[in-house]
C-alpha cells in the first residue's frame, strides 16, 4: 500500500486500488494468528480482479511484496495474458543484495519503521537464520518458516531506521512508476514501414 500510495503521490494518473488484505501465507501457518488463504484462491481471486479492473482501466499492475503470492499471482497473469488482458505483476527488488533479509530483518523493519512505528518494538528485536535467500528458499517451500526460524526472522533486524526506510519507499515507488511507464509505451500503436498499426507486447513478472 505504501509503495502505491508514493507512485500516485508522483503521477496523478496511476489509481490505487484497495489492497487485497489476505494472501498464500501457509508456510508461517506455525506462527498463531496466521490467516491463509492458499494459491489457488488467491489465484483465481487475481483473476476474477483483474478481469473486472479491465472494464474500466486500460492497464492493471499487481504490486506484490509477498513472496509467498509470487507463484499465484505468475500464474493468474500467465492466464490473463492467455485472454488478451493487460495485467502484469510487479514486486520491489529493494535496492537487492540484503543478503538473507527475507522477513522481518533490516529492510521489512526499516520499512515498518517508516510506515507504522507503533508497530514495531525494537526491544524486542533479535537474528534468526542468517544463510542466503538461494539456501533458504528450498527448505522455506518443503517446510515453512518456523523449522528454518525458530523466531519467525529471516535476516537480522540490527541497524533498521526510519530514514532507510523511507529511501527503501521512496525507490520502489520510482522503480514502480518506470514499470508501468515502460508496460504502457509497449501497449502504445505503432506503425511500420507498410504503415500497419501493430501493439507491443509488454513482459513484466
Amino acid at each position: 500500500m505504501a509503495i502505491a500510495q508514493r507512485a500516485v503521490e508522483r503521477d496523478p494518473t496511476l489509481v490505487e486500488a484497495p489492497p487485497v488484505a489476505y494472501g498464500s501465507s501457509g508456510e508461517h501457518q506455525d506462527f498463531p494468528g496466521t490467516l491463509s488463504i492458499g494459491q489457488e484462491a488467491i489465484e483465481l481471486l487475481l483473476v476474477e480482479l483483474g478481469r473486472s479492473a479491465l472494464h474500466t482501466f486500460a492497464l492493471v499492475v499487481v504490486v506484490s511484496v509477498h513472496g509467498g503470492n509470487r507463484a499465484p499471482l505468475a500464474r493468474a497473469v500467465d492466464r490473463l495474458a492467455s485472454e488478451g488482458r493487460p495485467v502484469h505483476g510487479w514486486s520491489p527488488t529493494w535496492g537487492a543484495g540484503q543478503g538473507g533479509d527475507l522477513h522481518a530483518g533490516r529492510t521489512e523493519t526499516s520499512l515498518m519503521l517508516a510506515i507504522a512505528p507503533e508497530r514495531v518494538h525494537l526491544e524486542r528485536a533479535e537474528a534468526g537464520d542468517l544463510r542466503p535467500p538461494a539456501v533458504l528458499l528450498p527448505r522455506l517451500r518443503a517446510s515453512g518458516v518456523r523449522p528454518v526460524s525458530s523466531n519467525g526472522v529471516l535476516g537480522d533486524p540490527a541497524g533498521a531506521d526510519a530514514a532507510e526506510g523511507n529511501r527503501l519507499l521512496t525507490r520502489a515507488a520510482e522503480e514502480l512508476i518506470g514499470a508501468v511507464e515502460r508496460l504502457r509505451q509497449a501497449s502504445r500503436p505503432s506503425v511500420d514501414a507498410q504503415g500497419v498499426a501493430t501493439l507491443g507486447r509488454g513482459n513484466l513478472r
